[in-house]
């Protein structure tokens, strides 16, 4: 990343080839712009750290926090075991990361299956 260019255009700029494919879209998650695979959330940007985060397993998660290339993202306080940050001063292993957190939501889903079930309608009481 250059200086002349911000973290969240950056982000957007990695993101973009994603978005040419028809599983892959924009979204927010808490507020956040994020991506999606097939509706499930893969990656964001935390405009408040200058942060990437991305889903991964939480071994890895906890491998990029053991070895300083990341940190937990912990939105009040709670820590999500699969979600780590990677700052702005580390983009150069952004890239690699946005691919590895979408190769981790695409493996998350069984083919064919709806990422996100649907709720039975309300009905009324039966008289």
């Amino acid at each position: 990343m250059t200086n002349d260019v911000s973290s969240e255009s950056y982000f957007w700029d990695l993101a973009e080839p994603l978005l040419q494919t028809s599983a892959v879209t924009r979204s927010t998650m808490m507020g956040l712009p994020c991506l999606r695979v097939n509706g499930l959330f893969f990656a964001s940007f935390d405009r408040r750290t200058d942060s990437l985060l991305v889903k991964l397993p939480a071994a890895r998660v906890d491998e990029l926090i053991d070895s300083d290339q990341g940190t937990p993202f912990a939105p009040a306080g709670r820590r999500f075991r699969e979600w780590a940050a990677i700052t702005s001063g580390r983009s150069a292993i952004w890239p690699a990361l946005l691919d590895e957190a979408l190769s981790f939501a695409i493996t998350q889903q069984p083919d064919g299956v709806n990422p996100r079930p649907r709720k039975a309608p309300t009905r009324p009481p039966h008289p």
